[in-house]
């Protein structure tokens, strides 16, 4: 089943002083998965927000052609009525109401003019079970995890007898059990004639799952690729205008004493008083290294950090460094003892958008930009231009606001804030969730770097062929115990999700 459902032809869209689209043309299939790969910032959200119609058809020019017909979408319902269904990273839903309102939020007519709530939650189970959520239709979204908020957000979509299914990095928050659960549907579906849209940083899963690979570039269409001739070295050239020659560089600098020592933490569950959420962890990190941590969703890796940043109470243990034991309470006393943390969730914590790139970076440094409570912007500008200049923050200048820039930029700012600091142990939870692949090599960089001039980090990820090409060591943890510990030379993923699944 090959022929063309969606065609968008010459499609270019301006803002004040920014082309974002630039005569861009793209079509999908009926019955295949075609992935949209680039850059933060490359038009990918920009084109597929033309296509949801949150772009008025009159607010750029070219064409869109479903089946054949001219398509002038004023707004996202008579997008939705073409066939098309958005799934977006941010999740548009309402918390407070139950998972089965959610799912059908706008079509409760359907269910008769007295709600039968009865025939709704019967409803809602089918397309619970199609996602593999494993919740009740009557279970409040807030109490659902954010992993499973995801799915139902594609349940919704599904609910609404889509022809076009667009998925933005649908698997961000997802464990890997349920990206493979996701992937199962997406193959279903497109069995069953749905044409898929995949937006994803994760090259992995673009590659083994697409039938076919656009690529944007600076707002326009580079190439596209047929299964069959991916290759991952070309591909990335084409999204970032330069070849890299490995997506990991290669680490330089020795590994020194222990630098950090933290003995038998224990955290009490956040929401559970009868439960902790980890128990007896002791970990070391030494000058100069990497130390990753690994595990599942829901093994404690955040809350640990959190717990030795002062972010979370702790019931037991100590942390030591440079052998004399620190009294962290909060997080001000781990700044002073020279502990930064680059935290998972960025926007919820991790800056203030509607402040420039400037006042985001010296958040964390504002004793030492001005004298008895008056800020010296004088001061601001030139701490803040260095580390502009250095991490290569993609912006006309240091006063953007934070909210105009890309998730990649986003995520630079809130690493200068600390590195401000210059902390001695730097962690970094998540640090690429996000982010696309040339600015993720760049911060692998930044990473080896700064472990080469002596910092100790400490990184909590995801992802498997990350957390091995930049461990030196690995600590999993599972169910809140540390499962194993594993150097760099006997890291496997096989052995590293074995730990992890450790009961």
């Amino acid at each position: 089943m090959n022929d063309v459902i969606l065609q968008m032809n010459h499609i270019t869209k301006e803002f004040p002083g920014v082309k974002a689209l630039d005569d861009v043309t793209l079509t999908a299939r009926r019955g295949e998965i075609l992935s949209i790969c680039g850059e933060n910032g490359a038009g990918k959200s920009t084109l597929m927000k033309v296509l949801s119609g949150s772009y008025s058809y009159d607010s750029y020019s070219g064409e869109i052609l479903i089946d054949g017909e001219r398509m002038k979408f004023v707004n996202t319902g008579q997008s939705e009525k073409a066939g098309i269904a958005m799934i977006y990273q941010e999740l548009n839903m309402h918390l407070d109401f139950s998972v089965a309102e959610n799912l059908f939020l706008g079509n409760w007519k359907k269910f008769g003019k007295i709600l039968d709530w009865r025939k709704m939650e019967k409803e809602a189970e089918r397309y619970i079970e199609m996602v593999g959520a494993d919740v009740r239709p009557q279970e409040i979204l807030r109490n659902v995890t954010t992993s499973r908020q995801q799915l139902i957000s594609i349940a919704r979509a599904l609910a609404r007898h889509p022809r076009i299914l667009v998925l933005d990095e649908p698997t961000a928050s997802l464990t890997d059990a349920e990206s493979e659960t996701l992937f199962r549907l997406m193959n279903r579906l497109k069995e069953e004639g749905y044409t898929c849209i995949l937006i994803s940083h994760k090259l992995d899963e673009v590659f083994e799952h697409s039938d076919r690979i656009v690529v944007m570039r600076d707002g326009k269409v580079i190439n596209a690729h047929e299964r069959g001739m991916f290759s991952q070295e070309e591909i990335i050239a084409e999204m970032v205008g330069r070849k890299i020659g490995t997506l990991y560089p290669a680490k330089t600098g020795s590994i020194g004493e222990a630098v950090l020592r933290v003995s038998d933490i224990t955290v009490p569950h956040p929401q559970n008083r009868k439960l902790n959420i980890v128990e007896h962890v002791s970990f070391e990190v030494r000058k100069g290294e990497i130390l990753g941590i690994g595990g599942l969703v829901g093994a404690g890796r955040s809350e640990l950090v959190n717990a030795v940043f002062g972010n979370l109470p702790r019931i037991s243990g100590t942390i030591e460094m440079n052998g004399k034991v620190l009294k962290i309470k909060n997080p001000a006393d781990a700044i002073r003892s020279k502990i930064a943390l680059v935290t998972e969730e960025r926007k919820q914590n991790g800056y203030i958008s509607e402040m420039g790139i400037a006042e985001n970076m010296t958040l964390a440094s504002l004793k030492e930009i001005g004298r008895h409570g008056i800020l010296s912007r004088k001061i601001e500008e030139e701490k803040s231009s260095r580390f502009f200049d250095e991490l290569k923050i993609k912006a006309n200048n240091i006063h953007v606001k934070l909210n105009t820039l890309s998730g990649g930029n986003q995520q630079k700012v809130v690493l200068s804030k600390w590195l401000m600091k210059e902390p001695d142990i730097l962690i970094l939870d998540e640090p690429t969730r996000g982010i696309d692949v040339g600015t993720k090599y760049e911060i692998y960089k930044i990473m080896v770097q700064l472990a080469a001039r002596g910092m100790a980090i400490i990184m909590i990820s995801s992802e498997l062929p990350e957390l091995l090409a930049m461990s030196d060591r690995i600590l999993v943890l599972a169910q809140g115990h540390v499962a194993g510990e594993v150097e760099k030379a006997d890291a496997t993923q096989e052995y590293i999700m074995q730990l992890a699944t450790k009961s």
